[in-house]
Parts: C-alpha cells; structure tokens; sequence
C-alpha cells in the first residue's frame, strides 16, 4: 500500500466550503424553527426518504440508467486483474466491476461504502485508452471509493434537497395557507429563504464536487505512481468526447456528476455550475505534482 499524500490546500478549500455549507444550512434550519409549519416537518421527512433511497440504492440506480451489466472475472479477466491490483495498492476491498456498452468514453464509481462500491467503465473507453491511461482513471474512480465521495455528497445534498421540495411545494400549492396577514408573511419569507437556500447550496456543493475531482485525481497519481498517465487519459478522453455525436452525450448527460469527464452536448458550460474543473486546471494540478514526486 502506498502511503497517501495528502494536499493540505485542497483540504482547506474543502473545508471552507463545508463549513459555509453548514453555516447556510444551519441559518435555513434556524429560519424553519421560527417559521416550520407541520406540512414542512412533512417535506423534510420526504427529503430524507428520496435521499436515503438515492443513498443505498444509488449503484444499482447508477447502472440501470446508463443500462449497463455487472462482469464476472470470466468475461473481463484483465480488466478484473487491473482493479484487483490497483485495489491492492490503495488498500481497498475489491469493487464490483460493470460494463457500459457506449460511444461515450467515460468511466464512474458508485455506492455507499467501500464494501458496496462499484466502478464501471465504457465500451468506448475500454477500447481507445492504452493499458497504462486505463489504470489511470480506474485508480482515479477507487479514489472516489476511497475518499468516501458519495457519501460526502449525498449528507451535503441534503437540506439542498429540502429547500427546493420546499420551493416547489409552496410554488404548487400557495404561500398563504397558514393564515391571513402573519401566516402568508411567514410563507412568503420561509419560500424566499428557501430559494437562497437552494441557490447559494448549489453553487457550494458544485464547489466541493470539482474540490473532489481534484482529489481523486491526486488519488490516481499516488496509486499509480505517474501522474503523466492521468492527463494523458484526460486529454485522450476529451479530445474522444468532441467526436461523440451530440444525441448520444445527451442520453447520458444526467450522469455528468458521476463521470470523469462531463459528457457536454453544449460547447461550453459555465465553470461555476460544473460538477467537474475545467480539464486544463485538473493537467496542470497534475503536472505540477508530477514535478513535485521526482524530488
């Protein structure tokens, strides 16, 4: 097992953003006590119910959207030898291992725990990457396992998840069903909190994705020793992405959080709404910690 380095700045940039992210929900909180009614205290339990569905159903929900096939060592013997080695490495139990029949290259990881991960790449990845290029992003995917992202995601998401129910529910059914004067004050205020809430949430768990793509991609150049690797998949995967017809990134697009690469029908997305840092950031990070291990 390789000793795993840790980047003090990226972790206080993660932690910054955790802790606004809980000041904001503490503040909607605090606002909820003053102005709660019980149909609220409802919503809040409906939240909970999606989000814990979400939680520990997320891989099979994962594969069954993107139609994909869990392999057994039989089928892919050298792609199960390469995780089980990677996994070895970064002290990991070994993941279920799934196939994505796809244009698109790309590769995600999924579950709630290390023992309940799995890791799924795409026919086209399979395909187009060179042996090393592969191990690198399957060892960047085992980072995300590692660093526990789907669970950190899915606690940050959820008075997110609550705030825009409440949006919607209030947006449907009225703001004024509390009372006349005091109780549609209330509403009013709770519903326009509500959507701050949801907006600045958003924005900061966006921040923390994109803080986490960075880590993993750490993860990968620890695991794999070689950093060149990675940005050598990034750049092969993006420069793939551009020649993927716009219908087929579509049919994949609500998967773009769980991805290495966003797949984009777009040309351009706006970086403070991407779950993803722009792929230039992510090759430089990675050039640079290149240089720092041949010290």
């Amino acid at each position: 097992m390789k000793k795993w380095y840790h980047d003090y700045g990226l972790q206080a940039r993660m932690m910054l953003t955790m802790f606004l992210l809980a000041a904001v929900y503490l503040f909607f909180l605090v606002i909820l006590a003053v102005y709660v009614g019980v149909e609220t205290y409802g919503l809040l339990i409906l939240a909970a119910i999606f989000l814990l569905v979400q939680f520990f159903l997320s891989d099979r929900l994962v594969l069954w959207s993107m139609r994909g096939r869990i392999v057994s060592e039989q089928e892919e013997p050298r792609l199960h030898e390469t995780v089980s080695r990677l996994c070895a490495i970064a002290d990991l139990p070994k993941p279920k291992i799934a196939i994505v029949d796809s244009p698109v290259p790309n590769a995600f990881a999924t579950g709630r725990s290390k023992g309940s991960a799995l890791v799924a790449v795409t026919t086209s990845l399979k395909q187009k990457l060179s042996q090393p290029e592969l191990e690198a992003v399957l060892a960047h995917e085992l980072s995300h396992v590692k660093n526990r992202d789907m669970l950190v995601i899915t606690i940050a998401s959820f008075l997110s998840t609550l705030a825009f129910f409440l949006v919607r529910y209030m947006l449907f059914f009225g703001m004024g069903g509390r009372g006349r004067d005091r109780g549609a004050n209330a509403a009013i205020i709770v519903w326009i909190i509500s959507i701050v809430v949801w907006i600045v949430s958003y924005l900061l768990i966006q921040a923390l994705s994109r803080y986490r793509e960075f880590a993993a991609d750490r993860g990968s150049a620890i695991i794999t020793g070689n950093p060149s690797h990675l940005v050598s998949a990034l750049m092969a995967i993006s420069g793939m992405m551009e020649r993927v017809p716009s219908q087929d990134l579509r049919e994949v697009e609500g998967m773009n959080a769980f991805f290495i690469i966003p797949a984009i029908s777009g040309k351009s997305v706006m970086n403070l709404f991407s779950t993803h840092p722009p792929i230039e950031a992510r090759i430089r990070a990675l050039e640079e910690m290149e240089r720092r291990m041949e010290f």
